[in-house]
């Protein structure tokens, strides 16, 4: 991994070797497929440790010989387990008489013997046929024409078994052992379909970034009708980011409906799979005549043996480093859907599987249960269902660090047991990609902390209610518009939490990154804590962090991009827009861009300022919408701030009457025991969201003073246009469309709310009357 890592840092470092594409390209490309490649190759060479899969249906005819013989004739007494007919030559001639009238004669089918025998712990020559055969046609006898036969009777003589009953024998054994065969078939049938889920979701959404002027033009109206009524509305209603709650612990999320479509199929295609050929004979022998415990016994199989073999894809589909991801553009938030829900298909027909098997055992369940393979199955149950359980999405938001923790434990449980359950029976291949696909994910998140490094980042607490993490980075770390990274902050309590945020560039710092966190529960509320009681409200700490994670939308194609954010939701809608904006400085096509961004109050520009001061030189048309204009909470840090007499500067020539504005502010505001913001901090608020505080200013002089800092704030951002009250999503849909001059796409991060009325109107309006192509994207991913 070193060698691999140097010659990537000489090679990037080089000349550009294609000149006609920009070093940032053929570094990420080199990224992308350098993953893939190594994933390939891993997973490749782990899968080829071990034991290739034995086509087994060859043995059926084998074994058929052998039930016949059995049930017809006794040469040895088979209550007895020392009893084998391996070591007897009139046995095993019977046994070639019969493989010889079915045809069967070739080593391939004659080896079978050999392992059957072998697994009796008897060896047997593996040219055991020909003196049979030769022992059988000299001296074979019907049981008819042995004086005074009977079935407990141990003949002297190979026998000639009843050919009526051939049939049925062989019939029997035959679907036995083929079902193995078609499990495997079926099994690759239902991955199969995710391949092609996968290749139709790749092809629709690199058409929109390999051709997007083509893609702008694809408004006929039956792909407007799939548009609207499939891909881009939620499954029902309006509600798709929104949590919604049964009998207060089982809270779930309503999907998209193409996402509910993909699942509704996904549950089709397992029923078939696990369904068809599964039908068994009237009087089976190789069940004591019992078709029912034939069918149960095929459908123990069939279930075992596919759930097993579409587990490495839900691994793969949880991994943060998932190059499905890149395959198809969609984003973390999408494959953990597709996770959760193939996660429990396969639990169910592990469920399945166990089940049919008890019945199926019957009697012989307490000898079968002591087993290892057996024990292994029912750890690997029992850790399944706990994982499930715990996939509760109450216990999910409520415990997010302990659910995490829990996960991992029982996910490797899970795989041990897996491991062990088939590790003997043949399909242990089928485990290796699993655990290729976790290690491998595992490896590459700890590359990605080294890589980046552990610099000690400056945290503030802004508006007490974000924190404002600044970190150095590396200069080929390279930033992904509207993408997000993980980070680890390094104290003893919560070092082993990562947590996902979007990210920006420094507008202050060069070479940094800076990730905005609401203050919440957990880590951020530990933080939150620390700050409070720190000089200034800002500390050092040493962080790592894994990433870049995620891609931009393909909004920066379209002719009009409508860029909509609320409260925090801003970074990530901001880091995309402004990306476009300056990369289209050199462009002779102007796409026209739009941010709006959707806050509670004024506090909530200040964690933002800088990067809303940035906005000034761009073509970005920005409006913010502050729906509690009349709340003036922690107005004063825009004036207690260290930076702030240069925070509130239109111009130069103006920075000295503007420093004295603030500092008169900043003394009035700060001549009390406590501003509004530490009366938060002290009154042991678990959110510092500014719950509690006065929302209306009854003291004339401070409410003068607030509204004199708000006209300063307008003054100073004055490329900026200000409204309150909420906006009127349909309005703005509408409206955007109709003044677009062709193509408009809204990209959006923010409230559920706000993003599921963003959703349901565009969806709305994508058969409009103009015939212009409308395309919604959303940066929020529910995770947890």
């Amino acid at each position: 991994m070193q060698n691999f890592l140097n010659t990537y840092c000489i090679w990037t470092s080089r000349k550009n070797p294609f000149p006609s594409l920009p070093p940032l390209m053929i570094m990420i490309w080199f990224n992308k497929f350098t993953i893939v490649f190594i994933f390939t190759l891993l997973t490749t060479n782990v899968a080829a440790l071990g034991r290739p899969y034995k086509d087994n249906s060859y043995m059926s005819y084998y074994y058929g010989c052998q039930a016949q013989m059995n049930a017809e004739v006794s040469f040895c007494d088979m209550r007895d387990r020392r009893c084998s007919v391996c070591g007897d030559k009139n046995a095993v001639a019977t046994i070639a008489g019969c493989m010889q009238a079915l045809g069967k004669t070739s080593p391939k089918y004659t080896s079978a013997m050999i392992q059957g025998c072998r697994r009796s712990r008897v060896k047997i020559r593996r040219d055991w046929f020909d003196e049979a055969i030769e022992h059988y046609n000299k001296n074979a006898k019907s049981v008819s024409d042995i004086p005074g036969f009977n079935k407990h009777m141990v003949p002297q003589v190979p026998i000639k078994l009843n050919p009526n009953n051939s049939e049925l024998y062989q019939e029997s054994y035959k679907r036995f052992y083929d079902n193995y065969g078609h499990s495997l078939y079926y099994g690759a049938g239902i991955l199969g379909y995710w391949a092609l889920v996968l290749l139709l979701g790749a092809v629709f959404n690199w058409s929109k970034v390999l051709f997007p002027n083509a893609s702008k033009k694809m408004t006929h109206p039956l792909l407007n009708y799939w548009r609207k009524h499939v891909t881009m509305p939620a499954a029902f209603g309006t509600k798709r980011t929104q949590e919604q709650n049964f009998l207060k612990f089982f809270g779930f999320l309503i999907l998209s409906r193409f996402e509910s479509l993909v699942i509704a199929l996904f549950y089709g295609v397992v029923l078939l799979c696990n369904a068809l050929n599964i039908e068994a004979l009237d009087n089976d022998p190789r069940f004591n005549g019992s078709r029912y415990k034939a069918e149960i016994r095929y459908v123990a199989d069939r279930t075992g043996i596919t759930a097993t073999m579409f587990m490495p894809l839900i691994f793969l589909f949880a991994g943060r480093n998932n190059f499905l991801q890149w395959v198809t553009r969609w984003n973390f938030g999408t494959f953990i859907t597709y996770h959760r829900h193939t996660s429990r298909v396969m639990f169910m027909l592990v469920v399945i599987h166990a089940v049919c098997f008890t019945i199926a055992e019957g009697d012989r369940y307490s000898r079968a249960v002591t087993r290892n393979y057996f024990i292994w199955g029912i750890v690997a149950t029992v850790a399944g269902g706990i994982l499930l359980g715990s996939l509760m999405l109450y216990l999910r938001r409520r415990w997010y660090e302990w659910f995490l923790l829990a996960h991992i434990a029982f996910a490797v449980i899970w795989v041990v047991g897996t491991w062990y359950h088939v590790v003997d029976l043949g399909y242990i291949q089928m485990v290796y990609p699993t655990v290729a696909i976790f290690a491998f994910d595992r490896l590459v998140r700890i590359v990605r902390l080294i890589w980046f490094g552990f610099p000690k980042a400056d945290v503030y607490l802004l508006a007490d209610e974000t924190l404002k993490v600044v970190v150095p980075k590396p200069k080929s770390w390279r930033l992904i518009p509207g993408g997000h990274a993980f980070i680890h902050f390094f104290k003893p309590s919560y070092f082993w939490q990562s947590h996902p945020f979007t990210f920006t560039d420094s507008v202050e710092k060069e070479c940094s990154i800076v990730l905005f966190c609401k203050v919440k529960g957990g880590i951020t509320h530990s933080l939150y804590k620390t700050l409070v009681a720190s000089p200034d409200k800002r500390c050092k700490i040493r962080v790592g962090i894994e990433g870049p994670y995620g891609e931009d939308t393909p909004a920066k194609y379209a002719d009009t991009a409508v860029f909509i954010a609320g409260g925090n939701g801003i970074p990530g809608i901001y880091s995309e827009v402004y990306d476009i904006a300056r990369r289209g400085k050199n462009q002779s096509s102007r796409i026209s861009l739009k941010l709006m961004w959707v806050v509670r109050e004024w506090k909530s520009l200040h964690w933002f300022y800088e990067e809303l001061q940035s906005l000034k030189n761009t073509n970005i048309e920005t409006t913010i919408y502050v729906t509690q204009p009349s709340r003036f909470s922690c107005i004063e840090e825009f004036a207690r701030d260290s930076n702030s007499d240069d925070s509130i500067d239109e111009e130069k020539n103006d920075a000295k009457e503007q420093v004295n504005i603030s500092s008169e502010v900043k003394e009035i505001h700060l001549s009390e025991n406590s501003s509004s913001c530490d009366e938060i901090g002290g009154a042991g608020a678990t959110t510092g969201t500014g719950a509690g505080v006065g929302v209306d200013v009854d003291d004339y002089d401070e409410k003068s003073n607030s509204l004199e800092i708000i006209s300063l704030i307008k003054n100073d951002l004055s490329h900026i246009q200000f409204k309150e009250g909420r906006p009127n999503i349909e309005d703005i849909v509408a409206t955007e469309i109709h003044e677009s001059m062709g193509s408009t796409a809204f990209v959006t991060c923010g409230h559920s709310v706000m993003v599921d009325q963003l959703r349901y109107y565009c969806a709305e309006n994508v058969d409009n009357k103009e015939k212009k192509r409308v395309d919604f994207y959303e940066q929020v991913q529910v995770w947890s």
